[in-house]
């Protein structure tokens, strides 16, 4: 972890650093793998108190977390992210260390965490430092509701900060995540909502048994085969507007001894539905193990409900992001739901309009992770011109 002697980083052409850079660099610096935070929130929380942050640290198991308010009254606006990295893989394979966070010659921000997500945190606290400066008797509220655990087993992150808020009545209007949104250029897609993920772990029994004497046995992975064509091509609904068709995808399959000449006792089959808001989980279980029935199967299956689809619809969230990256852009974002999920499914379930907006995806989870560097100084322009909306009388943001 870095110490408070290590330098102040600076771009490949020797130029300053913007404040969204410097803190951006910092934050990349400390290795912070997942669920590992490792002063990540605490240089956070240092900036956002002598902003007048009320900031409440909430540890959950041995995961670090936050949660920040300034303001009194009216509707409150959270930022939503993590500080947990995934691991970096081979770092042999990087260009540059991983966590020695350099802007190379062709103004790309490098290293683990630039778009997921530290370079979105620098931009969330530089939004806030300057909308407070500007506007310190703001309306509303604003939040950070900070997590080290999105990248790993995301139990005692955003899902445990949020039963938290819930038990107490907490207050949430709007909440922006930072998850690295954007395909082709900064600011081109918001993600307004997310399919449901519901997985499973399929057990069907057999008889163990001689490959040479298969009267004597009964081959699990024989039985399932059927069963499995049907479900990989079960209509499950055609999706909406919003959202594609629910997906059924099976992700592993394993059984046997190790020898050539067994039949295996049992098969086990992981899969995982994607699923619109056409159709529910308890929906899903019900119509799978109705179709497993009917193939004579002896099973047991394991569910796993990892979220529930959401939407959030125009209003006044949607409105103010569209209108803050055209602000600062000059273009119009697309709404999509695409993707994988994220911690927005948990902070959705306290009926909060959710949307995610952040850098480029091109390498997140990849060798050499970068991103556009003054896509970072823009995204904190865009945040903030959100921010002016939402809580100002005027729709002018600060350069």
């Amino acid at each position: 972890m870095p110490t408070t002697e290590t330098p102040a980083p600076v771009a490949a052409s020797g130029a300053a650093l913007s404040p969204t850079l410097a803190l951006a660099m910092d934050l990349i610096q400390r290795p912070s793998v997942t669920p590992d935070d490792l002063g990540c929130q605490a240089l956070m929380i240092e900036r956002l108190e002598r902003l007048g942050f009320e900031v409440e640290r909430l540890t959950f198991g041995d995961v670090e977390n936050f949660w920040a308010v300034r303001g009194h009254h009216g509707p409150v606006l959270a930022f939503a992210g993590h500080t947990d990295v995934v691991p970096t893989g081979p770092e042999s394979q990087w260009q540059t260390p991983p966590f020695a966070p350099q802007i190379d010659a062709q103004g790309m921000l490098r290293g683990r965490g630039a778009a997921d997500m530290k370079g979105s945190l620098a931009a969330m606290i530089t939004a806030a430092e300057r909308f407070v400066a500007t506007c310190p008797d703001h309306q509303g509220r604003i939040a950070f509701l900070i997590t080290s655990d999105e990248e790993g087993p995301a139990v005692d992150g955003t899902r445990a900060v949020v039963e938290h808020l819930r038990e107490r009545n907490e207050r949430l209007d709007y909440c922006i995540v930072g998850e690295p949104s954007s395909t082709e250029r900064l600011g081109d897609v918001i993600k307004n909502g997310r399919r449901g993920s519901l997985g499973g772990v399929l057990r069907v029994r057999g008889i163990q048994g001689h490959v040479a004497y298969p009267h004597l046995a009964r081959n699990p992975i024989h039985q399932v085969a059927p069963a499995l064509d049907a479900l990989a091509n079960e209509h499950w609904d055609a999706g909406n507007d919003c959202f594609p068709a629910t997906s059924f995808q099976i992700s592993n399959i394993r059984a046997g001894t190790g020898a050539t000449n067994v039949i295996p006792g049992d098969v086990e089959i992981v899969f995982n539905f994607r699923f619109s808001t056409e159709t529910t989980d308890t929906e899903l279980r019900e119509r799978t193990e109705t179709l497993l029935r009917g193939h004579d199967l002896d099973f047991e299956i394991d569910w796993t409900l990892n979220g529930s689809p959401f939407l959030t619809r125009e209003g006044a969230l949607v409105d103010a992001t569209v209108h803050g990256v055209a602000d600062v852009t000059g273009t119009t974002p697309v709404l999509s739901t695409s993707g994988g999920t994220s911690d927005g499914r948990f902070i959705a379930t306290l009926g909060t309009q959710v949307v995610e907006l952040g850098p480029r995806n091109a390498t997140i989870h990849k060798v050499d992770e970068r991103v556009l560097a003054s896509d970072l100084d823009d995204l904190s322009a865009i945040y903030e011109a959100i921010l002016v909306r939402l809580f100002t009388d005027t729709t002018t943001t600060s350069a």
